[in-house]
């Protein structure tokens, strides 16, 4: 993937300087976390449940220094290319797209969903209509879940992305809404479909992205980013995690769910074929 030279997003507040700790309540913030906001199968009560934390962290080496700042860069060069595509779609439906900020931390964060930390991994607050990232995930994600290269760590970022579309079309809360209403398993499969359509939305991106300037995206690219959903499926992570999988315990979907949604999206580029709440494959 070729992303060196495009252009910056502006829609970027840089936390990682800030350190010391922080009070999560339960409340709303978690609540919202607990429904809309994890993306790696993390468990939402660490978030809820954290109070007073603290991290600290000893200074860079020169390596990791330039590794985290081409990091930096490459993920305001992808946010700005998700600006470009989603204010495109949007202005051709007569619509316009409210750019959503990115904040890269370090260790922990406050949103105005709650706190979270770097183990609940990337996501997105509807509340302030920010995307949260620990650069560090891009290492989890190559070494712990065999997911290497920029178009896996681009899908991340698109798929977060996709979560803030979903909030600007009403999606999100017509799911929240039924939390309470239905069943655990029933509201599951709402969040599994939730899930599956912002994988379908970061497909999406990618069909368009590869016909930006300076963008090049070649073939072994979406196999990076379809390793990268793989590898996140519901199924996957809790069998390596607990050696037996609960589909009525996915939130997410399945390995094949993700990489079937994503690779939909890239195909067709139309939003209109992403309506994975009737349709989950």
């Amino acid at each position: 993937m070729r992303w060196q030279g495009r252009r910056e997003s502006g829609n970027v507040e840089d936390r990682r300087g800030s350190r010391g700790g922080l009070v999560v309540g339960g409340g709303i913030g978690g609540i919202i976390i607990a429904l809309l906001v994890y993306f790696l199968g993390g468990d939402p009560s660490q978030v809820m449940n954290t109070q007073e934390m603290g991290t600290t962290q000893g200074q860079l080496s020169p390596e990791q220094e330039a590794r985290e700042a081409r990091s930096a860069s490459f993920t305001k060069v992808v946010l700005a290319s998700t600006e470009d595509v989603w204010n495109k779609i949007f202005s051709d439906n007569g619509q316009q797209y409210a750019e959503p900020k990115l904040v890269m931390f370090t260790g922990t964060v406050q949103s105005s969903c709650g706190g979270a930390t770097a183990a609940s991994g990337p996501f997105y607050c509807p509340a302030d209509q920010q995307v949260y990232i620990d650069l560090s995930f891009y290492d989890e994600l190559k070494e712990k879940l065999g997911a290497p290269g920029d178009m896996a760590m681009a899908y991340v970022i698109a798929h977060e992305v996709g979560h803030h579309v979903q909030n600007l079309m009403g999606i999100s809360e017509k799911v929240q809404r039924q939390r309470g209403r239905v069943s655990q398993s029933e509201y599951n499969k709402l969040s599994v479909a939730l899930e599956l359509q912002a994988d379908f939305f970061a497909g999406v991106w990618a069909h368009y992205a590869q016909n930006q300037p300076d963008m090049v995206i070649e073939r072994r690219d979406i196999d990076s980013a379809l390793v990268a959903a793989n590898a996140i499926g519901d199924d996957r992570l809790q069998k390596q995690s607990q050696g037996y999988v609960v589909p009525d315990a996915f939130t997410h979907g399945t390995s094949a769910q993700r990489a079937y949604w994503f690779k939909k999206g890239f195909e067709t580029g139309d939003v209109r074929q992403g309506d994975t709440f009737n349709n989950n494959q």
